[in-house]
């Protein structure tokens, strides 16, 4: 009897921790809320600013963030984040953006693969953060440098950087898209298009050329500068030659070129390898005149001068030989 009692009393307590055990609820941890922020152009810059350059320009875009999240700071809640993506996505919006953005300057996207500057773009940092007392702060940071249609690079790596704060409350995401949106655009005014406009335009001065090199291939004001020729000799019947002398590596030294005979009068260009306006003061151009029974004469002329004057004029009077 005493035995039944006891088991009985055991029971009840099993059944008493089996009805305990199932009373209990297991709360689930929050589940984080999903946001979309639409990616566009805040503003568009002025129109056909770069409108008529000689040269087209390519863009290649290149995702080198560390931390691909578009919401990176958060300080509103302690324990979830939410999650925000972009639409459309950054990989595709870059690129587009940059182009639409460059299209309304005048830039010529995508002319001639032959002729085409490559822009380089590498994105650093691209993320939108709620910080509270600040609100909404958009973060855009990237390099860029350019390279010519030989892919020497003629605009050095430089970052560019768009930041805007847009103040409001941490669930106002449709602030969240205003300020990354802004950020975007104030990155895109932070690039130097004037100075990179400069590599795509042909200027008629040389002088606003400075470091512009010749390479034969008719892209510097230098080549299509042309300059007027007079080489006169006393008695006439001479034969004219010239030569370049260099004083810079720049610039190769050259033979004797026969250009005709005296008088000569007759334009020409200036398509002297390597010669930019800025090393022209270290090249020379050498002028002889021959003819049988006189003495050989040669004058020379410095090129900066011919450059600035764009005339070469001279009368030689020859010597009888003894």
């Amino acid at each position: 009897m005493k035995t039944k009692t006891i088991l009985a009393a055991m029971a009840c307590i099993a059944l008493a921790a089996t009805s305990c055990s199932s009373s209990r609820k297991v709360v689930a941890p929050p589940q984080p809320q999903e946001y979309t922020l639409n990616l566009a152009l805040a503003r568009t810059p002025q129109a056909d600013k770069y409108a008529n350059l000689e040269y087209g320009i390519r863009l290649n875009i290149q995702d080198g963030r560390s931390d691909k999240r578009l919401l990176q700071l958060y300080d509103a809640a302690a324990t979830t984040r939410p999650i925000v993506h972009a639409n459309p996505g950054i990989g595709s919006f870059i690129p587009e953006g940059m182009r639409r953005y460059m299209r309304v300057m005048g830039f010529n996207m995508d002319a001639d693969v032959a002729t085409d500057y490559l822009m380089q773009v590498t994105l650093k940092e691209f993320h939108v953060d709620w910080l509270s007392g600040i609100g909404w702060q958009g973060t855009v940071i990237m390099d860029v440098k350019v390279f010519d249609h030989n892919r020497s690079i003629v605009y050095p790596t430089t970052e560019v950087a768009g930041r805007a704060s847009v103040y409001s409350n941490a669930s106002s995401f449709a602030a969240a898209q205003q300020a990354i949106n802004q950020a975007f655009v104030n990155a895109l005014d932070d690039v130097d298009w004037d100075r990179i406009s400069f590599f795509l335009h042909r200027s008629n001065d040389p002088s606003k050329e400075g470091n512009k090199k010749v390479q034969g291939e008719g892209n510097t004001a230098l080549e299509h500068l042309v300059v007027h020729w007079n080489v006169n000799s006393r008695p006439q019947g001479a034969d004219v030659e010239w030569r370049v002398i260099s004083k810079t590596p720049e610039v190769k030294n050259q033979n004797y070129k026969y250009l005709e005979t005296t008088p000569y009068e007759g334009t020409e260009t200036l398509d002297i390898k390597g010669l930019t306006y800025n090393n022209s003061g270290l090249v020379q151009i050498e002028i002889k005149v021959s003819k049988k029974g006189y003495m050989t004469q040669t004058r020379k002329y410095d090129l900066r001068s011919i450059i600035d004057e764009q005339d070469i004029s001279y009368m030689f009077r020859l010597v009888p030989e003894d």
